[in-house]
Parts: C-alpha cells; structure tokens; sequence
C-alpha cells in the first residue's frame, strides 16, 4: 500500500545546547531547562545527537516524553528534518542535546557533528562552558567557534563550574567588552552529587535511587541561575522547517505486558514482539519501537530479572543496558532462562544487542564469581576497567542469516567494557556448523577478530546497537521472522488439531 505524503511547515521553537568538550555539562544544564520549563506549562519534546541511551533516558524523564536521537551518522541527514518534524507536532517546543565538542565530527570537515546537526534542523545553539581554571580564555574560544562557520547560529553561552562572583563578573565583562554574545547563566560548582556516575556516564535513571529528587534539584538551580525567558526567546526566533513526510501513528503509553508502544494494524496478522525492558536491559531508541510497530507489531514488555518465562510471543527483541549490575539476579531467575533456552531451541526469532548478547552467553565473570547466563552460546564474558570498543561502526552482512541480506552495509555503533574470555572460540567454532558470525566489522572491533552478529537457528546477537530510522532492514527482518514463525506455529497447530480430530 502507497503512503501518501504530506508538504509539512512548522515553527516549533528549538535550541541546541552544545559545548566545546565532552563533560562541559550539557546534560545537566538540559536537564534544568527542561524542567524548568515544564513547570512552566510548556510541553517540550528532548533530542539527543550522538549515540547515547543513558543521557536521553534522563531527558526523557525530565521531559516525560520520549527522547528521540538524530544523530546524522546513524539515521542519515535526509532522515533528520523530516524525523524532528514528525516527533515535534503538537509540541511547545525542542531542545537538543549535542555531543561531545560542537564541531567534533569524524573528519576535517567535521561531518556527523553538532554543528552540522544545528544546520540540518537549522536551530540557534547555546554553548554551555566549563569555566573551571579559567576566564577570558573562554571568550576567545567562543568567538574563535562563532568565525569558524559562519553558517553557524551561536546565540550565546551558560556558564558553568563557576568558582566566585569574582571570576564569573570577569568572565561576563569580557564577554560584553569583546563579542555581541550574552551569558544567559551562570551556575556555580555545585559541592554535592546530584547524579551518581559509573564507567559509562551517569548511573541510569531506571537504577537511580530517587530521580525526581535530583531533577527538582537541576530544575530548581535552573530557575535559579540560569535566564530561561532569554532562552526561549531565541528558541522562538527559530525560522520554519519544510519537509516531506508521512505522520507516524500516535501510540498509546506503555501498558506492560499489554503492548510498548501500542499498535498499528497492516499487511501482517497481528504480531506480538517481546522486549526485554528492566533495568538490567534498558537501552532502546524509541524510534526503533516505532519502527516495530507501524510494521504492525503489538510489544510485550518482559522482565528477565522477575518472570518466570517467556510468554507467547512471535520474536523477541533484547537490548543493551548492565547485566553486569545485574548478575546475580539474572543468573538466579533460572525458570526464565530455562524458558528462554527452550523457545530459542524451538525456533523463536531473537534479536539481541550488547547487553543482551552478554546475557544469552555462556557466563559472565565478574572478579572471582562466575554467573551462568542464558547458554545459548559458548562464550564466557568479563568486564574490563577500559572501554573495549568506543564508537560508531560500520559493518558489512558476509553471511546469510536471519534478518539481513548478505551484502547489505549497516550503521551503528558500539560501546562496552565486556570481552569474551575464551578467545579460543573461533576454533571452537569452528568445528561447528550451527553457530557463525553474519558481519564484518568495515569501522569498529565487534565481537571476535572484527566479526560480529553471532547467530544460531533464529537467534542474532551482535555489539553493535543498530538505530531502525537508518537502518530500516532490522525492523523489516525482525518482522519478517516473527511472521514466519507465527505461521510455523498456526500450521503446527492446525495438523495438531486435524490429528485429534482423526481420532475422535
């Protein structure tokens, strides 16, 4: 069936929040914005660019409303205007949360940054400053940003880490005496943590102790300190956006085990697709759910930590997120990874990313206590004190399997402290015909010696986290194999049933 197409314009005001480094302070200072402006009654929708699930899950919470990623690399810029438009209807307004340096990119040009990323979407930019051991550096910096493209619309800066009246009045004067920038905030360096932090950045909201008290915190700091009125000024100036789209289906919320994301009926009978979603598995683009759905899939949360099994469901969808954290609880549940095993050996379509493919492994070794994990496949995990791998990846399908064609190039990208121990697995491997790898890593370490996407019967399970926006084969093949095995199990049933009646 031919979707129509729509000629959409909208003025939805929006502003970037960006720095000149990673660790300026961009997501606290997003985070207060946010806040500060629901209290004002504004219904603000948050991105995030670059691949992150732990800061967009904050944003999400501080928004309560999904945060959706438009990172150029992952979802293509042709993709980014019209996705920011379909997910900023009915909004008040946007904020996008850069990453890294504003002009960090992968090359000289600085392609896939920020700044390019404000061009798409053409949105003003704030620059948020780490003003720790120093004071007119920073306006020389700034300046230095604002001549460097000046297609760039930098419309002023938030102090941070301010140590003294004294050196934020210096800072302010130098601005006002040498640029046409304002402060729009000062925030000075708070003595206390209001966000708890572990190898991969702030602890996930899911395992916060109390999230709401430190996002009252930021906001109430925000209102404090920073100019919210100016900011929405400039978020206001913002011009028009023109695209060509189609509008998504408005899902329903969450409801458990009755369906993430709701569902929209098509060519497919009706498809239920399991995702394990607690706080050990809690890394998925929302976007990746809609894809899942408007392909006319219902969603079932599941819970590894507290069911007992797999319920009845035509594919499974597990995502990244520390079940290193999680591990005893993990490894004690055995009914459910029992169960599990069992669905995979009768042929349940499974897709698993990161964390999820740690869990359907042998084990995970974590200092000198081992904890069996699903067993699926003989790999045994660790976690190590630095990032094994760290960034985007392009991979290259060699293999024929169950969700991608051979030949077809992927963008994703991979971030994790865990390795496989037994690094004897390739021969182990080897002498088996039944496990294989599907990818080539093109860009990036994957699993083993640049091979990633471990697969078995219908199971694959890879490193690299996959955004659906971009790389719209995942959701056609996981939708595909759900289907196939929905059709396996009905068939099943009607001989089951034609059987009984025989003998009656």
């Amino acid at each position: 069936m031919k979707v129509k197409q729509y000629h959409y314009e909208h003025s939805c005001p929006r502003v970037v929040i960006a720095g000149l480094k990673g660790g300026s302070g961009k997501t606290i200072i997003t985070l207060g914005i946010i806040k500060a402006w629901r209290d004002k009654d504004l219904k603000i929708v948050p991105f995030k660019k670059g691949p992150d699930y732990i800061d967009a899950g904050w944003l999400a919470y501080a928004a309560d409303q999904p945060c959706y990623n438009l990172d150029p690399f992952l979802v293509g810029k042709e993709k980014i205007l019209t996705s920011f438009l379909e997910h900023t209807i009915d909004f008040d307004g946007a904020i996008i949360e850069g990453n890294r340096g504003l002009y960090d990119g992968m090359d000289v040009d600085g392609t896939y940054s920020t700044a390019e990323l404000s061009k798409i979407i053409r949105s003003p930019t704030i620059l948020v400053l780490d003003c720790t051991k120093t004071t007119r550096t920073l306006a020389a910096m700034v300046i230095g940003c604002k001549n460097f493209d000046k297609e760039m619309d930098i419309r002023g800066v938030i102090l941070n880490q301010i140590a003294n009246s004294r050196q934020e009045s210096l800072i302010r004067n130098t601005f006002e005496h040498y640029s046409d920038l304002p402060v729009l905030g000062a925030l000075p360096r708070i003595r206390e943590e209001l966000f708890l932090e572990r190898h991969m950045g702030l602890t996930p909201y899911q395992e916060y102790g109390n999230p709401k008290e430190a996002i009252d915190a930021i906001g109430k700091l925000a209102k404090e300190y920073i100019d919210l009125d100016g900011i929405w000024k400039i978020a206001k100036e913002a011009p028009p956006l023109n695209a060509e789209f189609h509008p998504l289906p408005t899902p329903p919320p969450s409801r458990g085990r009755e369906g993430v994301g709701g569902r929209l009926r098509t060519t497919y009978s009706e498809l239920k697709i399991g995702v394990i979603k607690d706080s050990a598995f809690q890394f998925y683009y929302p976007e990746n759910f809609t894809e899942l759905v408007r392909r006319g899939a219902t969603l079932i949360e599941i819970n590894a930590l507290k069911d007992r099994e797999i319920p009845e469901v035509d594919a499974l969808y597990i995502g990244g997120g520390f079940p290193e954290t999680h591990a005893l609880a993990l490894s004690e549940n055995i009914h459910f990874r029992t169960s599990l095993r069992n669905a995979i050996e009768e042929g349940l379509p499974v897709y698993a990313e990161c964390g999820g493919l740690m869990y359907l492994g042998e084990a995970l070794l974590l200092e000198d206590t081992t904890y069996p994990m699903s067993g699926i496949f003989p790999i045994v995990f660790c976690l190590e004190k630095m990032p094994q791998a760290h960034g985007y990846t392009i991979v290259n399908v060699e293999r024929d399997n169950p969700y991608f064609p051979v030949g077809c190039i992927l963008r994703g990208h991979e971030f994790h402290y865990s390795k496989v121990i037994n690094q004897d697995i390739t021969a182990q491997l080897s002498k088996r015909d039944d496990i294989y790898f599907a990818f080539k890593m093109e860009r990036g370490q994957g699993l083993i010696d640049k091979m990633d996407a471990i697969c078995y019967k219908n199971v694959l399970a890879t490193y690299t986290h996959l955004h659906a926006s971009g790389s719209g084969e995942w959701a056609n093949g996981l939708i595909r194999q759900a289907n196939f095995y929905k059709e396996k199990r009905l068939l099943e049933t009607k001989k089951f049933n034609f059987k009984i009646a025989l003998t009656v």
